[in-house]
């Protein structure tokens, strides 16, 4: 059976939005599609992807809205590039750029265009509580509605190409890495339970579920989670998930650490809330991230709507957890000079038919380099690796289709991430290896700066991330310059690499706790020029406790310390644009990377990333 077209997909959907029962079987006026699956995943498998299915664009944000004569995707500036490239049939798709003047919101459009009294569908279980209740309640004033539709349209048009269910084993995260065992933890949450008066704790998101128990799985790509539902009640852990996948050593890690658990087939949750919501004087704390479908389970009884527990426990990382996250990001370091100094060692001196590499097999290359190192699992995402205009898409994927040769003449970008069993790492460099024009010197230096500005500054603790933005964009402000991703988002420790909610952007995020000491976060200022070059560096930074001249109100301050430690390349700094604290931080952070790195370069298979480390944190003066 052949695939569907995107013009066929679009016509099944349609002739389905005719039919449905949840509507007394007659038409809804738009259906929505989102980038989620059913645990608000930001990185989903392969089979949930029914936005990409239904509209061809493949990155990781965006929703989709059908009507019976419209489609269109919202996404933002990451991704205004790809989605051009990938909508699927252009003609047909209408790109709405996220945050751009003019463009109007999702419920903007729909309010605006559909006829009145329409009916806009979607499935509860793939939109977090917070975002359906607000768009219900737009709705529901302009005269609309929201129908949640349980039958999912695009699993009904997906055809026989659709991935299969891929459910991996689990298995436990040892004591060694994480520092804190479950019963411990569990133990936080009843407690955190008990001072808010509620009396049951539901719990989606993958992270914090394999927090809490220590396991680790491996259901979806460059994530090391796996699908399951928690409820915490009567001081018992209710698993929900697959057990055949269930390893004996992780079941068998959870008895010894003091955790009364018993587990129940994954569908099983929503039925098993509802008989807990049924019992006298239920108390429920959920998540606004959590889907619409379990909120609305607990409709009959009192709700405590917020972030859960496990969500600022694993934000703060234990002795245990630094330990490892700053071996982890030594051990990729390593991994990354061998690489860079190989790729330099390609492009300049060897520069022959013979030694081409391309954006796929440089990615390759790394790739061999990170599986010599000791507890390595796996990318913590795919590598970015894009040469020139490529490297103007913010999340660029190369294929075979656009692959080309990484050469002297434009800007290299390599984004790239690991998981080590002690760490998560995730690391970007931005390299030329020909002569860059002035232009592009200034936007790299302007780019640099930022970064600098960042790592280098004082903050009061508990302050949100958004304040801190600012300090990133400042120099490329000054000339009238901007980036339009955000400045940094949480790391976990051997968890997803975007961890939430913590995050340093110009957007601002409700449930960011503020920043507190012993969180990691990426540093990751940027510049593009669509169809031309793009420019990233990223640090992983971790807080700590700064030294102040002054101490009023017993306010704690904070700064960064980096735990990146790839050299940047001091060719494309314009030095005279630099202050002499910038060139006397470099030179440190420099001194720092040469200190730490040289002495796992020993050996003659070394010598070529031993001399390029020397070379490349060689200190600059003006």
């Amino acid at each position: 059976m052949a695939a569907k077209s995107g013009l066929e997909k679009l016509s099944y959907l349609r002739k389905l939005m005719m039919n449905i029962p949840e509507n007394d079987n007659k038409q809804i006026q738009a259906y929505i599609v989102t980038s989620d699956d059913a645990h608000q995943s930001e990185y989903i498998r392969e089979r949930d992807k029914r936005r990409q299915y239904i509209s061809g664009f493949k990155g990781s944000l965006g929703t989709a809205v059908i009507t019976c004569d419209s489609a269109l995707l919202w996404t933002d500036g990451r991704y205004f590039t790809q989605a051009s490239t990938e909508l699927n049939p252009p003609n047909t798709w209408t790109l709405m750029k996220e945050g751009f003047t003019g463009t109007p919101s999702l419920d903007d459009w729909l309010i605006s265009n559909l006829l009145p009294k329409s009916v806009v569908g979607a499935d509860p279980n793939l939109l977090s509580n917070t975002n359906w209740t607000l768009l219900q309640s737009r709705l529901k004033t302009a005269g609309h509605s929201l129908l949640p539709i349980e039958k999912n349209l695009i699993d009904e048009i997906w055809d026989i190409n659709r991935p299969s269910e891929i459910l991996n084993k689990i298995v436990p995260h040892k004591f060694v890495y994480s520092g804190k065992i479950s019963g411990d933890k569990v133990k936080e949450c009843f407690q955190a339970m008990e001072k808010n008066k509620v009396t049951i704790l539901v719990v989606s998101a993958l992270d914090e579920i394999a927090y809490l128990l220590n396991w680790r799985g491996s259901d979806i790509p460059y994530n090391p989670v796996f699908l399951a539902y928690i409820i915490l009640c009567s001081n018992q852990v209710h698993i929900f998930l697959n057990e055949d996948r269930l390893t004996l050593d992780a079941r068998q890690q959870l008895i010894r650490e003091n955790v009364n658990f018993i587990l129940h087939p994954y569908d099983d949750v929503i039925p098993y809330l509802k008989q807990l919501c049924s019992l006298d004087n239920s108390k429920v704390w959920i998540s606004g991230n959590s889907s619409y479908a379990l909120h609305r389970v607990c409709n009959s009884v009192t709700t405590h709507i917020a972030v859960t527990p496990i969500s600022l426990m694993k934000l703060v990382k234990n002795d245990t957890e630094i330990f490892g996250m700053k071996s982890a990001h030594v051990k990729d370091a390593i991994a990354l000079v061998k690489y860079f100094a190989w790729l330099e060692n390609k492009i300049v001196k060897e520069s022959n038919s013979d030694s081409i590499v391309t954006e796929l097999s440089g990615a390759d290359q790394l790739e061999k380099f990170r599986k010599e190192q000791l507890k390595y699992v796996g990318p913590s995402f795919q590598t970015i690796s894009a040469v020139g205009k490529h490297a103007a898409i913010v999340h660029y994927q190369s294929s075979p289709d656009t692959d080309v040769p990484i050469n002297n003449q434009e800007f290299y970008l390599c984004d790239a991430g690991a998981h080590y069993l002690d760490g998560t790492t995730d690391v970007t460099r931005t390299f030329h290896f020909g002569q860059p024009s002035e232009f592009e010197k200034e936007c790299f230096t302007r780019v640099f700066k930022g970064q600098c500005n960042l790592a280098m500054s004082k903050f009061p603790s508990m302050i949100k991330g958004n304040y801190l933005d600012t300090l990133a964009r400042k120099y490329l402000w000054d000339v009238g310059l901007d980036y339009l991703h955000g400045t940094g988002h949480g790391v976990g420790a051997y968890l997803n690499v975007h961890e939430f909610p913590t995050m340093i952007s110009w957007r601002v995020y409700p449930d960011d706790p503020g920043l507190q000491s012993g969180m990691f976060l990426s540093n990751e200022p940027g510049y593009y020029e669509e169809g031309n070059f793009g420019i990233r560096l990223e640090n992983i930074e971790m807080i700590i406790k700064s030294d102040t001249k002054y101490s009023r109100l017993n306010r704690e301050f904070l700064t960064f310390d980096t735990v990146t430690l790839v050299p940047i390349q001091t060719r494309l700094l314009k030095i005279s644009m630099l202050t002499d604290h910038e060139i006397k931080f470099l030179n440190n952070y420099h001194k720092r990377c040469y200190n730490v790195l040289h002495s796992h370069l020993h050996g003659p298979e070394n010598i070529q990333a031993l001399h390029w480390l020397l070379k490349a944190t060689k200190s600059i003066t003006k």
